[in-house]
């Protein structure tokens, strides 16, 4: 029944796109008398049709709904149609719920496959809270109203290779240089004399991502007030 239902929409849809094409080739008046003539005839057919429902088949629905749902819904009341602009709707919804039955639907043996979105989701939420484990995961899951069982969590971070909240939350420093080193700017001071015998401090810093140098200041007194002026005007320049 389906694969029929199928057969016939990507006829129509065919048919249509040759029909767009011919469109091309019309001047805006045949366009326009043409248009004048189709909603005329809609009316005729209204005025027959009465209170019966017109018959359409259910790749008629798929092809209108295709056509009109990126239509503003405005604009739809304004167009002269066999149905209402609710109906279309609708039937858009019905398309889009029957796709998502046969995607969700278990093809095989054992334990139904868990839809990939909370797949999606559950992974999410093990990447952006490294401290939830996976009851956490799950309680979270029920307040947003995903029906999931907490052995199935657990099942979707093994199967993943995601490690316990445990290991997880334990982060060495090297990884955390590697992982923040685009916002850590290391900082101090080179001790050099001048030509004259002062004794001058250089104020050195560097960017751990780009290994970058700048040079924020010199003095002979590296005071806080001063250190915290030049580390002002250094984060200005950037």
């Amino acid at each position: 029944m389906i694969a029929a239902v199928l057969v016939r929409f990507a006829y129509l849809a065919v048919s249509k796109a040759f029909a767009a094409l011919w469109l091309l080739r019309m001047t805006e008046r045949e366009k326009d008398v043409e248009i004048l003539a189709l909603r005329h005839q809609l009316v005729v057919l209204r005025r027959q049709l009465g209170d019966q429902r017109p018959r359409l088949r259910p790749e008629d629905r798929a092809l209108l709904a295709a056509l009109l749902v990126p239509v503003a819904r405005a604009t739809l009341r304004r167009l002269r149609l066999l149905v209402s602009p609710d109906t279309v709707l609708r039937w858009h919804r019905d398309l889009l719920k029957r796709r998502h039955a046969r995607t969700s639907v278990n093809r095989g043996p054992g334990r139904p496959r868990t839809v990939a979105s909370i797949h999606r989701l559950v992974l999410r939420l093990a990447n952006e809270n490294p401290s939830w484990g996976y009851r956490r995961i799950h309680g979270e899951l029920v307040l947003l109203g995903v029906a999931v069982a907490a052995s199935t969590v657990w099942e979707i971070l093994k199967t993943a290779g995601v490690d316990p909240a445990a290991r997880r939350t334990t982060v060495t420093w090297a990884d955390f240089v590697r992982s923040q080193a685009e916002a850590i700017l290391a900082m101090d001071f080179v001790e050099t004399v001048t030509l004259t015998g002062q004794r001058q401090y250089i104020l050195a810093v560097i960017h751990h991502a780009s290994r970058r140098v700048w040079i924020a200041g010199t003095t002979a007194h590296p005071t806080h007030a001063w250190v915290t002026q030049a580390i002002r005007n250094l984060l200005m320049d950037l």
